[in-house]
């Protein structure tokens, strides 16, 4: 894979991408570029569409406002889509936009909201977490938007999950002192399965929900450590520690 190209913007668009296409800028697109970045005709804006790869384009200004962007050739193909799923329990909006960001960094495919008895509020505003989502792609050089289904409850989510993806069900009573072993037993690293991984809210799970987790097959119940983590830092650790043993960072 070519490196990434660090000094040019990158945008992520709807439209389809080919080499000629015409991609007509937003006005909030238009004025980042022209006016906070001052870039001109000659730079280059990386462009992607979570579909047809990252592609090199070029500004044609159409107005003193306004811009389009001519698409000139394609600087990476696009990856098959990561599938790790980061399954939480919803945050307050500031954490929220954090552990969204750093999971699409970390590398998850999916990031699912899951109620839960002691989730702080049912109600989640996913516009501003697949915005999230595409900023942090933007920022970080990855071609594929995560998927963002919509909050369910947390029997739902499991009873949906394909019998197949390994659960790694964060747990702050698990007797696991050496979570890197316990991921190594509970999958072949040289052959890992379909992952997802399981972060509960402030209060952490209810009794019947350990209960209900712990019942589900093909799921592995992991300690952080011995200090109590909030929510959006488990998001990250847990995230850091499964790529590492069974994940893309290997």
């Amino acid at each position: 894979m070519p490196a990434y190209d660090f000094t040019a913007p990158r945008l992520h668009v709807a439209a389809d991408l080919a080499e000629g296409v015409s991609l007509p800028l937003e006005r909030a697109q238009a004025n980042y570029l022209l006016n906070v970045l001052r870039r001109g005709p000659d730079d280059p804006v990386l462009v992607f569409n979570g579909r047809d790869g990252e592609w090199r384009a070029h500004l044609i200004q159409t107005g003193r406002k306004g811009a389009d962007l001519r698409v000139a050739v394609q600087t990476r193909p696009q990856p098959a889509p990561a599938d790790l799923h980061y399954l939480f329990a919803p945050l307050k909006s500031a954490r929220l936009d954090y552990l969204a960001q750093k999971a699409v960094e970390m590398g998850a495919g999916t990031i699912r909201p899951v109620i839960t008895r002691y989730t702080q509020g049912d109600r989640v505003n996913m516009d501003r977490l697949r915005a999230n989502a595409v900023e942090a792609a933007e920022q970080c050089g990855i071609l594929a938007i995560p998927d963002c289904p919509d909050p369910e409850r947390l029997a739902d989510v499991l009873e949906d999950l394909d019998p197949e993806r390994l659960v790694v069900f964060c747990d702050e009573d698990a007797p696991v002192r050496d979570p890197v072993k316990a991921l190594a037993a509970a999958a072949d690293p040289e052959a890992p399965p379909p992952l997802a991984v399981l972060v509960g809210p402030e209060g952490g799970f209810s009794d019947e929900e350990r209960v209900l987790i712990r019942a589900r097959p093909n799921t592995v119940a992991l300690s952080l450590g011995p200090r109590i983590l909030r929510a959006d830092t488990a998001a990250v650790a847990v995230l850091a520690l499964v790529q590492a043993v069974l994940g893309d960072a290997r």
